[in-house]
């Protein structure tokens, strides 16, 4: 039975293994691993299951700086500094297929909610969107004036919002693929921005310290955060939509009460700047990422909803609040008997629809093995197309030793 008062987020694991900062985390659904990208141009697959083995995938010949898991956790895709996508099968093979995506650095990868597309940024200043299978582009959108940060789908997949140095996050439509709004309140370039889980909203994060919680209906400000003392890298919205994580240069973590429009705890773990945060499907982890080459993973605790039910309560953000308060900080370890003095945020679940275990099962092992086998054939394409060029070039090769030696 969960307990009448939230907990203080524990540090549960934390993996070494990069060479370089740490830029980017990603859980799977399952939560069975947990992906990593570096400026060590490595990703890596961190097994969450103690004493297991991790998978280093090398690729890329630059810097990795995103990396998405798809909705079934069977493709992972990642963006580099080396201009590319790639999307893995992650297993020991780790095979990829891979697209040159940009004409400068991918800043940032995203699927939709359907697994079906796949949304891209850069500093080339475009946000481009294409087909998961065979990696087909299918358009652009192209008004920011600057490197454009991130860019993600929204939970229907009907919006897209990015985030770019030129101090605007932009919402577009991807149907007409027109610019609804431009939000300009940001004092400096905005580094991350992320829809809240029932749509309605989107928080973004600024190299002016602040984070900004606006409503995509009215485009109305609703929240205005004030709290780090350097650049907010990113952040991550819990999946019940009634906390926000983020991760600041001044190397913490804050866990923001969107009810209230608080700030419940500041972390401190990272030795340097805390780079990324994720929060897992359910919202009972999150995982960070920093400078000092390390990925920490934590337990929530705060939230005490069943994790089993947390993802059907999706409520927007209380309406306009400002703070720049000071709230608990927590250094790691946690004393045990903190004194617990924050009411706990419940929300009530909806009944959940009852469905067959083994249906859904037989469902999901129908769709990882699609997902898969499209990505194997796109594998194999990519080779073939590789060996028909070398054969080519063979012939050529060949034609003109014969030329040569020709009377």
């Amino acid at each position: 039975m969960a307990s009448p008062y939230p907990e203080d987020p524990s540090l549960e694991r934390h993996f070494k293994g990069h060479r370089d900062a740490v830029t980017c985390v990603d859980f799977s659904l399952n939560m069975k691993h947990l992906a990593s990208g570096s400026m060590d141009s490595c990703l890596m697959v961190w097994h969450m299951k103690p004493q297991s083995r991790a998978y280093r995938f090398a690729g890329h010949k630059d810097a990795v700086t995103c990396v998405n898991f798809s909705p079934s956790g069977h493709l992972l895709a990642s963006g580099s500094r080396d201009k590319t996508v790639r999307i893995w099968v992650p297993n020991v093979k780790g095979e990829s297929t891979v697209f040159r995506a940009h004409t400068a650095t991918v800043r940032s990868v995203h699927f939709c909610s359907d697994g079906q597309s796949l949304v891209t940024a850069s500093d080339d200043k475009t946000v481009k969107v294409w087909s998961t299978h065979r990696q087909k582009f299918l358009f652009s959108l192209s008004q920011h004036i600057n490197w454009v940060r991130c860019a993600r789908f929204s939970p229907d997949g009907r919006l897209i919002v990015s985030a770019s140095d030129d101090k605007t996050v932009k919402l577009w439509d991807q149907t007409s693929r027109e610019c609804v709004h431009s939000y300009c309140e940001h004092g400096g370039f905005v580094t991350y921005v992320d829809f809240h889980p029932s749509g309605t909203c989107i928080a973004a994060a600024g190299m002016d310290n602040t984070v900004k919680v606006w409503d995509v209906r009215t485009h109305r400000l609703l929240q205005h955060y004030q709290l780090h003392s350097a650049a907010v890298n990113a952040l991550s919205f819990h999946p019940s939509g009634n906390y926000l994580v983020t991760a600041s240069s001044d190397s913490t973590l804050k866990i923001l009460d969107l009810m209230e429009g608080r700030l419940l705890y500041t972390l401190h773990g990272h030795q340097g700047a805390a780079t990324t945060v994720a929060f897992s499907r359910t919202g009972e982890y999150f995982a960070s990422g920093g400078s000092d080459e390390q990925v920490m993973v934590w337990r929530s605790n705060f939230d005490v909803v069943d994790y089993g039910e947390v993802t059907k309560v999706q409520r927007p953000p209380a309406t306009l609040a400002s703070s720049s308060g000071n709230e608990p900080e927590v250094d790691f370890p946690v004393p045990a008997d903190r004194d617990r003095t924050q009411e706990s945020v419940r929300s009530r679940p909806q009944e959940p629809i009852s469905v067959p275990q083994t249906l859904t099962s037989t469902l999901e092992h129908i769709v990882s093995q699609l997902d898969v086998l499209t990505q194997t054939v796109s594998i194999l394409e990519q080779r073939l197309t590789l060996t028909e060029d070398k054969l080519k070039q063979c012939l050529e090769n060949q034609q003109l030793i014969m030329q040569r030696t020709a009377p």
